[in-house]
């Protein structure tokens, strides 16, 4: 009777112990992830009991709650949303949330760690709880200056300050009115919801940062080029076998280059005309010597395969493995089954334009109470170190070649020194290419470094290459930081 006594009370103990541990670790450790996790509804529901914090942009509220007459108190209200679509996102009854509103929703709401003391003391002294306010990295100039030269293409911009990792634009379109989603009808909101996502493209995709992510085409280029530098065997007076095309290894397949014949003629190219004229054999021929490993040690440094959070969680960009050696001197132009985000395109870039330092890109500049009190500044922070800083000067030196002479001319900027580089990606037989630019200015002492994609060709089909089409989108983008 002894014995059966104790085997109960020990699993009667065991189970105490569980539900200890069970309760303990959901207190402590998960309850962040749980108040920021989406479809929590009853997290919403109790932001609507208290006002929400403001989404600012130069200290102007570009989100924020207002009195409402009904059981919800409050009411999200967005100004400009179309323009800003791609950064806050939306707050939601029934279909959850997204961009700023979902990444820093318990901040917003006032159920961060950070607030609890705050709040504590308006329930003692007979205050209102309310939630904290997230101060942006976007300049409002340069957002609307992306917005505009983006136009009506499908596509994204995005512009980041090299020395900081400052997000100064992202731009996503098609974009929509997050006001649209702020109803406290939830079946007029899912009306709105399903609608939005049944369009085609759907703007509630965010292109700069995720999504279907694009074919890089030749601004890949500056992927391997990094690699090959880094790699201590080349520089820009390597030179490579330079025929007018080539067969792919174990295949029937050519490559060419995009203007046809050789590489700017000779029987040899060197590395630094390769760039400029956005050669695709001679990179074909360098991806080969220098290996997968090689490449893919260089695009995890700038951040490939890295959910990357600016705080929103950015589709990893992809340089997968390859089958054949066939498969690597595609990948070496772009081509293959590369894929990236228009955000890590920006990294590539401002990591060069840093003297081959990539800062981790951010979209919040301060967290501030009700009453402006700082919670949280925003303090740089290094994402990693590719390159040398003699090695990302040799790469300026060969983007500004492709600005001021080479594929990229339609950047250039009068009195001002521009790197840059184009991408025309193709996405298969009869399919529309995707067209590209990045680069940053001034290229000797760079305040930004952007990158631009317009899928769709855009609507040129396969007549479109990135200068005529991306090229000047950035140009006016770098415009709006360098004439402040």
């Amino acid at each position: 009777m002894n014995r059966q006594l104790r085997g109960v009370s020990t699993v009667i103990v065991l189970m105490f112990v569980a539900l200890f541990v069970s309760t303990t670790s959901i207190q402590f450790f998960a309850s962040d992830s749980l108040r920021a996790d989406a479809r929590n509804s009853r997290t919403i529901l109790d932001s609507y009991s208290t006002k929400r914090g403001a989404i600012l942009v130069n200290g102007s509220p570009i989100a924020e709650s207002t009195p409402s007459d009904d059981q919800y108190q409050y009411q999200r209200k967005y100004t400009n949303g179309a323009l800003y679509s791609a950064v806050t996102g939306y707050f939601t009854i029934g279909q959850g949330n997204a961009g700023i509103e979902s990444a820093e929703n318990a901040v917003l709401s006032g159920n961060s760690d950070a607030s609890f003391f705050q709040n504590l003391n308006a329930i003692l002294t007979g205050q209102d709880v309310q939630g904290d306010n997230v101060n942006l990295t976007i300049d409002p100039d340069v957002q609307q200056a992306a917005y505009d030269a983006l136009g009506q293409n499908t596509g994204a911009v995005v512009a980041i300050q090299p020395k900081t990792g400052k997000i100064l634009a992202m731009v996503s379109k098609p974009d929509y009115d997050p006001n649209a989603l702020t109803s406290h009808d939830t079946a007029a909101v899912k009306q709105q919801y399903d609608a939005l996502l049944a369009q085609s493209p759907t703007p509630l995709q965010n292109r700069a940062i995720g999504g279907d992510l694009y074919t890089p085409g030749s601004v890949f280029k500056l992927v391997v080029a990094s690699a090959a530098l880094k790699d201590g065997k080349y520089d820009l007076d390597s030179e490579f076998p330079n025929p007018s095309r080539l067969q792919l290894p174990g295949t029937s397949t050519y490559i060419n280059n995009a203007e046809g014949g050789s590489c700017g003629g000779g029987d040899t190219v060197k590395l630094r005309t390769a760039i400029q004229y956005s050669c695709n054999i001679p990179f074909a021929e360098l991806g080969q010597k220098l290996g997968y490993d090689e490449i893919k040690s260089m695009a995890d440094e700038y951040g490939f395969g890295d959910q990357i959070e600016v705080p929103m969680k950015a589709t990893a960009s992809q340089y997968p493995d390859v089958d054949s050696t066939a498969q690597l001197m595609l990948s070496a132009f772009g081509q293959a089954s590369v894929r990236v985000s228009p955000l890590q395109m920006a990294m590539v870039s401002a990591g060069i334009a840093n003297g081959g330092k990539v800062m981790q890109p951010s979209l919040v500049d301060s967290i501030t109470t009700s009453d402006l009190k700082t919670v949280e500044s925003f303090s740089p922070k290094q994402y990693s170190d590719p390159l040398s800083a003699s090695e990302s000067a040799d790469l300026t030196e060969a983007m500004q070649s492709v600005v001021n002479a080479g594929t990229g001319t339609n950047a250039k900027i009068d009195g001002v020194d521009v790197a840059g580089k184009t991408g025309t990606a193709e996405g298969g037989t009869g399919s529309p290419y995707t067209l590209w630019f990045t680069g940053f200015a001034p290229a000797k002492d760079p305040e930004v470094a952007v990158a631009v994609v317009v899928g769709n060709g855009g609507g040129l089909g396969q007549s479109g290459v990135g200068n005529t089409v991306a090229a000047p989108v950035a140009k006016k983008v770098m415009e709006a930081v360098l004439n402040k």
